[in-house]
């Protein structure tokens, strides 16, 4: 059976203990696993979905135990290359979101010193029909930006369904060059974009409307979702879908979730979900990007593609760490009916 290929940095996460840690008064810190590509792998396995992973990690015992927990999750861990010094770690403060408190110690990891001819794509590529990247590589430097664009035209050649996540992290972009100068060039082989209408426009140069908040209902935004979609296929023909995500927090501590896919000329949009208060909302859009994957894969209709994905995201929320734990089961009981 053909495999889903991640590939991305491996990072390690520490944050606080939880304050309800009966640990914590002497473990004031707790590692995690984490990493876009290395989550949306995790989610895959958990669903039973053949996944390998490819990162660069150095050659010592730590990253033994990393290989250990990889394939403990069910993750094949052959494509990794063993090469630098360190594993990138970043700090997150507990509970706060992707754009608050956060650190990143990344600098002169074994995957930001990769370039191209390192790996053998035609090897890794072999046994896999769908190849996963984010936005987050070629963020690093130039030289993993063209070590993207090599995996990219190696699996294209091979006629492999290609996705990124759109992840805009501006405290990355560091090294002269602008996103809009390095993300088309990768989003030109891409069959599956998935972001949300304001990383497309950071990183892609898609319009937006400034005015869109001030709107501020739903029917705005999926309606936006469905024009940014349509303007990324017809700038990239070879994408046939698009999913963006909304994730909005209120005063009262209420968080709203709701998505859109664009696929086969036509909008699908989730249930809008609920909650109140979030326990980590890191690696929520990894699993989104993994629940996508997961229904393509499996040649789900689109509704339910979108209605699983956007389930497992919001479910991923209630959970401590980087990557989901959640099984096929309990993500379908957490999805409400589609209204």
């Amino acid at each position: 059976m053909k495999k889903v290929l991640c590939f991305g940095e491996l990072l390690l996460r520490i944050s606080p203990s939880p304050a309800d840690d009966l640990l914590s008064e002497n473990n004031p810190f707790t590692l995690y696993m984490g990493g876009a590509e290395a989550n949306a792998a995790t989610a895959l396995a958990g669903w039973n979905v053949p996944v390998k992973y490819c990162t660069v990690l150095p050659d010592n015992f730590m990253s033994r135990h990393v290989l250990d927990y990889l394939e403990y999750k069910g993750i094949f861990t052959s494509a990794i290359l063993f090469a630098g010094k360190r594993i990138g770690v970043y700090y997150l403060e507990r509970g706060a979101d992707l754009k608050g408190s956060m650190v990143y110690d990344r600098e002169h990891s074994s995957f930001s010193e990769l370039k191209r001819g390192m790996i053998d794509w035609d090897k890794v590529l072999r046994d896999v029909s769908w190849f996963n990247f984010t936005a987050i590589s070629p963020a690093l430097n130039e030289n993993v930006a063209d070590v993207c664009l090599e995996a990219c035209e190696a699996a294209a050649q091979k006629g492999i369904t290609i996705s990124c996540d759109l992840n805009y992290r501006a405290r990355l972009w560091k090294y002269g060059k602008e996103p809009i100068e390095i993300m088309p060039k990768l989003a030109a082989y891409c069959d599956v974009l998935m972001g949300n209408i304001w990383s497309a426009n950071s990183l892609l140069g898609t319009s937006i409307d400034e005015n869109i908040h001030a709107k501020g209902n739903r029917k705005d935004y999926l309606a936006h979702a469905e024009a940014t979609a349509k303007e990324l296929i017809q700038k990239f023909p070879k994408c046939k879908t698009v999913a963006n995500t909304f994730r909005f927090d209120s005063d009262s501590n209420l968080l709203n979730y709701y998505t859109a896919l664009f696929t086969q000329g036509k909008s699908y949009h989730s249930p809008e979900l609920s909650c109140e208060g979030v326990v980590d909302r890191s690696g929520s859009g990894d699993c989104f990007m993994g629940g996508l994957i997961y229904g393509f894969y499996n040649q789900h209709q689109a509704q339910e593609i979108v209605d699983y994905a956007t389930a497992a995201a919001f479910g991923k929320l209630q959970e401590q760490g980087d990557a989901t734990t959640q099984d096929v089961l309990t993500v379908k009981k957490g999805n409400i009916d589609h209204k």
